[in-house]
Order: C-alpha cells, then sequence, then structure tokens
C-alpha cells in the first residue's frame, strides 16, 4: 500500500488515482478514503488526478496514541501534499476534512493550492461559546463521545441515518460502519473533541484563493446557519451552494449532483 512517514513515525495511507492536475480529497469522521470514491472515480475519467489519504487514527494508516489534533493533521496532509511534489492542487474536504483543509491552508499557506472546496464542513466552529452562540453545547459532544466509549459499533450504525438521511440504502449505511470500525478507538474518540472544539475562523480569512462550499439544507450532523453561511462570508469571493434536502453524506447520496458542480468548478 503507498504510505509517508510523518514527523512523529505515523503511517499515512493514500491512494493515488490517474494523472493530471492533482485533486487532494480530506475525509468526514469517523470514515477513510474510502468515502471519496465515487468523486475521484469520476474525475479521473475527465482527466484529473486524485489522492485521497486516511487521517492518522483512521482506516489503514497508523493508530497512533498523540497527535489526534487539528494541527497534526494539516501536518500529515502537507507531508503528503509535499511527497506528491505538484503545484496547483485542488483540496476537498468534507466535514472534519473541511476543517483540515482550512487548518492546512492557515498553517501552511497555499503556495501549492489552486482551488479549495469545503463541503458539509465543520468550519469555522461547530461548538456552542460566547462567542459563537449559534453552535452545539458541549454536552452534544460529550453524548458522542459517551456513545463512541460505550458501544461505538451500534453508535456508528445508528449515526449513519442522520448521516445519510431516509435515502440511504441499507448498503451504505454498512459502508459507513465499516469505515468507523476500521478506525481506532482512541483516533476516533479524540477526533469528536478535534472537529467540535477547533475554532478555524482565522483560518478561514487567510483563504485567498477560489473556493466552493457547499451544504446540505438538512444537515443534521453539521448545521448549515453555524458552519457554511458564516464560512462564505469569512473567506473573502467564496461561492456557496446549498443542495435542497440533502443531509450531511451528499457525496454518495447527492453524488451526480456533486460530481458535476466539482468538474465545473475544478475546470473554470
Amino acid at each position: 500500500m503507498p504510505t509517508i512517514t510523518a514527523s512523529d513515525g505515523t503511517t499515512i495511507y493514500y491512494k493515488d488515482w490517474g494523472t493530471g492536475q492533482p485533486v487532494f480529497f480530506s475525509h468526514g469522521w469517523p470514515l477513510s478514503a474510502d468515502a471519496w470514491e465515487d468523486q475521484m472515480l469520476f474525475l479521473v475519467a475527465n482527466g484529473f488526478r486524485c489522492i485521497a489519504h486516511d487521517r492518522r487514527g483512521h482506516g489503514r494508516s497508523s493508530q497512533p496514541w498523540t497527535g489526534n489534533d487539528m494541527d497534526t493533521y494539516a501536518d500529515d496532509f502537507a507531508a503528503l501534499i509535499e511527497t506528491i511534489g505538484c503545484g496547483g492542487a485542488a483540496l476537498i474536504g468534507h466535514s472534519t476534512g473541511g476543517g483540515e483543509v482550512a487548518r492546512y491552508i492557515g498553517r501552511h499557506g497555499a503556495k501549492r493550492v489552486a482551488k479549495a472546496v469545503l463541503i458539509g464542513s465543520v468550519t469555522p466552529l461547530m461548538l456552542k461559546t460566547a462567542d459563537n452562540p449559534g453552535g452545539l453545547p458541549i454536552e452534544v459532544f460529550n453524548e458522542i463521545r459517551a456513545k463512541v466509549h460505550s458501544d461505538r459499533s451500534q453508535f456508528f450504525q445508528d449515526v449513519s441515518l442522520p448521516f445519510y438521511g431516509d435515502m440511504a440504502s441499507q448498503g451504505l449505511r454498512d459502508s459507513f460502519w465499516l469505515q468507523g470500525m476500521q478506525a481506532g478507538l482512541i483516533g476516533a474518540y479524540d477526533c469528536i473533541r478535534v472537529f467540535s472544539e477547533t475554532d478555524l475562523t482565522e483560518d478561514l480569512k487567510k483563504f485567498d484563493i477560489p473556493t466552493l462550499i457547499i451544504h446540505g439544507e438538512n444537515d443534521l450532523i453539521v448545521p448549515l446557519a453555524s458552519s457554511a453561511l458564516p464560512s462564505s462570508k469569512l473567506i473573502k469571493g467564496s461561492t456557496l451552494k446549498i443542495y435542497s434536502g440533502a443531509p450531511h453524506g451528499l457525496c454518495s447520496t447527492h453524488k451526480d449532483i456533486l460530481n458535476a458542480d466539482l468538474l465545473a468548478f475544478l475546470k473554470a
């Protein structure tokens, strides 16, 4: 399997398909690079090179005890981009992966990046605070932590329904469960804090590249009002698209519409 080694020795798995302009993908919690295959297959067929990694603690990557934080996620992403050694790349992140893309640009700049796409992204901040009154209360995330700790297998089965909505097939929900169970418990547990409590406001202000923001109208996991709407205001010149009736897992449920929008944006 193709891998890179992060600065702390963690092994990061990635898949690298096709040739052409590079497009890097960062997945949501608790998934893996496999969540992007619908987009990768489509874009490779349209002349792009697609690279997707398993975040540390997830999928086929190592399961370290430490480094489960947004800065390290972004540094792992940077190491992958540097290893591939290409410029003019597009970065596409879903959910937690949107946060990873934002922190990468905030921390490493956009010298190798031509465009960015945030899909159902956790940006700018999911947690309700004095400065972010529209966020979700800490009790929501404490409950997720408790369920992951007590019986994550059942929790991943249960949460796959609000993740994809009523339109999801049982096979799609089973795929979510399988990818979630490939993650190590410590990585999955720590990532709850990462996606909920990391403030990415200042990172978004550093975006100086064309950015497309896509969000589902019926997203029950990352509420539209506290994520895509403020993110679109923080990123100057960004384009916001809201998919009518779409859930959080729209990369699968609305893949045909999403793929067409991605292709148009990448070719523009």
